[in-house]
């Protein structure tokens, strides 16, 4: 059946009117009571197990009655359904599609420069060099460099309480090397692209850095809850609600939530490794999408 047959012919038999300021709330409570319905089905199952030999049709039966609600609640608001589920099923395969483990992610190349001259282009393989230094306050200082130049500014936590946070510039390369997107490297690169002024403007001005630093603190903030992603299957997807919330007018927004994935779980990796030994070498590859850690004595 045509889902969206489906959906006109369920409201046609609504026993209220559709109009009515209660519509909504009889429609959202129905669907609770329904849902509730399908879970005492479960239990059953669970306490008959085989001899319940009902359960299939009690189950299908309860399916439909929450697609009638459903259908309901979608009329009241004007919304097709056909239509929400095709942005569903965009959405899961945006999130899901091929697989969702790290190692095996054989994801799209993205060079967001390849139309820009070479002296305007992100490295396309680099050596990351790592070392944290005290300083004359007893201070943890992160240093960073490139192709063994230095990179940016020496590294605090800016933190009451230690949280290794002086380690994060390696997400931001984790960006380059997944994303081909960071607009805080492309600056301290000297990689602006200058030639195309509404670009270097929008995608690589002083906003853009700003939310390349802010997606940093959030997904590290989240990170915090969810052991910093340590043997994680995944990531939530609120978290990648809000980063396309964030870059949706910049070059980035053309990134899937798999490519955001597995660029902050690279990172991640990482900076568990740089914790863990407070120094370290990162062999970088945008044409691979890698970032190997080695030990530096």
């Amino acid at each position: 059946m045509d889902i969206n047959h489906y959906q006109i012919s369920a409201v046609e038999t609504q026993q209220f009117d559709s109009d009515s300021p209660n519509a909504i709330s009889i429609a959202l409570l129905g669907l609770s009571g329904e849902v509730g319905e399908l879970l005492t089905e479960y239990k059953k199952k669970i306490r008959d197990g085989e001899s319940y030999n009902t359960f299939k049709d009690k189950v299908t039966e309860e399916i439909g009655d929450i697609m009638w609600y459903i259908s309901s609640i979608a009329a009241h608001e004007d919304i097709i359904l056909s239509e929400a589920l095709e942005k569903n099923l965009s959405k899961v395969l945006d999130r899901w599609n091929d697989t969702n483990h790290i190692e095996q992610l054989p994801l799209e190349i993205i060079h967001l420069d390849d139309d820009c001259d070479e002296d305007e282009q992100l490295p396309r393989e680099f050596v990351l060099e790592f070392h944290e230094e005290i300083d004359s306050n007893g201070e943890q200082n992160v240093i960073v460099t490139v192709n063994g130049k230095p990179f940016g500014h020496d590294l605090k936590d800016n933190a009451y309480d230690g949280d290794f946070y002086r380690f994060h510039d390696v997400f931001h390369f984790s960006y380059v090397v997944v994303l081909g997107w960071s607009p805080v490297v492309r600056g301290f690169l000297h990689k602006k692209r200058k030639k195309d002024r509404k670009r270097d403007e929008v995608d690589d001005g002083g906003r853009a850095i700003a939310i390349d630093e802010a997606i940093s603190v959030l997904v590290f903030e989240h990170a915090r809850d969810h052991g910093f992603f340590d043997g994680t299957g995944g990531i939530d997807y609120s978290l990648f609600r809000t980063i396309k919330m964030l870059t949706k007018h910049l070059e980035v927004k053309s990134c899937s939530n798999k490519q955001w994935e597995k660029a902050i779980l690279l990172g991640f990796d990482m900076w568990r490794e740089l914790k863990s030994k407070r120094k370290g070498r990162i062999v970088c590859s945008m044409n691979e999408q890698t970032m190997m850690f080695e030990d530096i004595e």
